[in-house]
């Protein structure tokens, strides 16, 4: 007879009304429970302890190998999966994942885009078993999950906030990618002033906020939180806070109005008081004020000269120095008469030399 091919990833099947009833969460909190009695080649202890690692698109399964007692060969561990509504158990590999002969305890059922892994509105269960050379364990069953129901939301991730004119601008990305057809992400600002009272803003369905009705030049520490809403099971998971950031809004229009004003206003007075001052200053130290800014006599360039080098004829010097337009006189004649002659000179030539006499 020939071989039966390979079976390919099947199709999810029909969502019952089972599987949504299921309480995922008090599944998780079970024990994972194992095949029946191993046939005659299981001779390696079973893995234990098994866990389901949902955060944000991971999906990570872990377990602790069983104890092998001296032997040092190395063991190799096989993972399957099953729905609910179905009964027959597929290997991981069937969904472009690598969980054959794994050398490590862990399974990674992450999907690679939004078409691949497992629908997160479907239970599923995984079972794991160890392998050395011939040798099998038993193999080890894991409590069912829904991913709508169990996953963890992360905080908004690449957050960037831009200050304003007394706002915010807060731009982020999702934490992660969700088909529109099944769901959607809210978003929700927790902020407040230093020291002063929380406040909530929200929710918003776009990446980019704007945080406005902020004081001005005051700092303000926010943090944003993401909901995850699935249309395709109506379940609605909060997300966990980002970080505590804080910055300082800037001044509006009003507020460097009015900046400005005070500070046309401050230099104004300044002024006018510096003025004030000076004024009072100049009237109250007159005298020392007209000392300070009187200028002392020069000496005359000759004497500065003499007293630099006394053998210098200092007179001549001056008597050369002086021009004889600095000595200019006018002459004058004096003609002076006996009483007796006097009376005997004629009236005319009195009157002519009378110009004369000074």
């Amino acid at each position: 007879m020939r071989p039966e091919p390979r079976a390919m990833r099947p199709p999810p099947p029909p969502l019952s009304l089972l599987s949504l009833l299921l309480p995922p969460l008090l599944l998780l909190g079970s024990h994972g429970t194992a095949a029946p009695p191993a046939d005659s080649l299981s001779q390696l202890p079973a893995p234990r302890n098994p866990k389901i690692h949902l955060y944000n698109a991971e999906q990570v399964l872990t377990w602790e190998p069983g104890s092998l007692s001296n032997d040092s060969r190395p063991v190799v561990y096989q993972v399957q999966y099953k729905y609910f509504s179905g009964s027959r158990w597929y290997d991981a590999n069937d969904l472009g994942v690598n969980c054959m002969n794994l050398t490590k305890p862990e399974c990674n059922f992450t999907p690679s885009s939004l078409s691949t892994g497992f629908p997160p509105h479907f239970n599923i269960s995984l079972r794991v078993r160890a392998k050395l050379e011939d040798l099998v364990s038993p193999w080890l069953t894991v409590p069912w999950f829904l991913s709508c129901w169990n996953v963890t939301v992360g905080p908004p991730e690449s957050i960037w906030v831009t200050p304003g004119e007394a706002s915010f601008i807060i731009r982020f990305s999702s934490p992660f990618d969700v088909a529109p057809n099944l769901g959607y992400f809210q978003y929700y600002v927790h902020y407040w002033e230093k020291a002063g009272i929380q406040k909530v803003k929200g929710p918003f369905k776009s990446n980019s906020i704007v945080l406005d009705g902020l004081r001005p030049l005051r700092e303000y520490c926010l943090q944003v939180k993401a909901h995850l809403f699935r249309t395709s099971c109506n379940t609605s998971r909060p997300g966990r806070l980002s970080n505590i950031t804080c910055y300082e809004t800037m001044m509006d229009a009003t507020t460097k109005l009015q900046q400005v004003i005070l500070i046309t206003v401050g230099v104004f007075l300044s002024l006018v008081a510096l003025a004030g001052g000076c004024f009072f200053l100049v009237l109250r130290y007159k005298g020392l004020v007209k000392y300070w800014f009187h200028s002392p006599p020069s000496i005359p360039s000759q004497i500065e000269e003499y007293l630099k080098d006394p053998s210098q004829p200092i007179l001549e010097a001056l008597d050369k120095d002086t021009s004889p337009t600095d000595d200019a006189w006018d002459s004058v004649s004096v003609v002076s008469f006996p009483a007796k002659e006097q009376e005997d000179v004629p009236q005319s030539t009195l009157t002519q030399n009378s110009g004369a006499v000074c």
